[in-house]
């Protein structure tokens, strides 16, 4: 009896274990949507920066457990990863340093676009869909929204005034407002609370729309036409 029970309790565990080693598209997708909700709780403090690096490292490790799922070469997000974490962690200490948080942040940009190019490339090296590869549409969504995140980051270093909003117009918006930017401009929402006002912002935005706007067109489209296909296959 106490076998049994041991084995009842333990194995929605590994159950769970198996599904989350089975889909690193989804935990990668689901980590940074929890990582919107918990951002806001942050704030500028140093215990806030603090948790917000450690955050960014899991979503880091996520990542490079997503991209070796793929046939990208892994190599290079864990060369592109070591670095990261340095500059992530000096970045949580000296978030003042200018230099610091350019370099982090435009690292951070090339490492989730490599990952999203990995997860485009996984989602069409075949003619069959996975459940991963589902989950893998919206993780690659997430990932290009952190991406171009990062760029304003490190544009508005760069050319301080890049952006305005509504609120405290003239001061540096915050990693949040940023994030709230881009998945505005990727999704075509356009709500307008955050505004590049600078040439050099303007263009980065532009990019965006147009990734946007491809990624709808060409990807989600495909893996749409894929899994109308699968249904009609098992429906004859």
């Amino acid at each position: 009896m106490a076998i049994s029970a041991e084995r009842s309790v333990s194995s929605p565990l590994r159950d769970t274990w198996t599904w989350l080693r089975a889909h690193p598209s989804a935990v990668l997708m689901l980590t940074q949507l929890g990582g919107i909700l918990v951002y806001p709780f942050l704030g500028d403090s140093g215990t806030g920066r603090g948790a917000f690096g450690t955050i960014g490292l899991v979503v880091l490790v996520m990542a490079v457990f997503a991209v070796r799922a793929t046939q990208a070469l892994t190599w290079v997000s864990l060369v592109l990863g070591g670095p990261l974490v340095v500059l992530t962690v000096l970045e949580a200490m000296r978030p003042d340093n200018g230099a610091i948080v350019v370099g982090s942040s435009l690292l951070h940009a090339v490492f989730y676009f490599y990952t999203a190019w990995a997860l485009i490339r996984y989602m069409f090296h075949d003619d069959e869909v996975t459940n991963d590869e589902i989950w893998a549409t919206g993780a690659t969504f997430t990932v290009v929204a952190w991406g171009f995140a990062y760029l304003y980051v490190a544009v508005q270093v760069v050319w301080p005034g890049s952006f305005t909003a509504a609120v405290d117009a003239e001061q540096q918006r915050s990693w949040v407002e940023l994030l709230f930017l881009s998945v505005t401009t990727l999704t075509s929402t356009g709500l307008s609370d955050v505004v590049p006002v600078l040439p050099h912002a303007r263009s980065v935005v532009m990019l965006e729309q147009i990734a946007g706007m491809l990624y709808i067109a060409l990807v989600i489209a495909r893996v749409m036409a894929l899994l109308s296909a699968r249904k009609a296959r098992r429906s004859s």
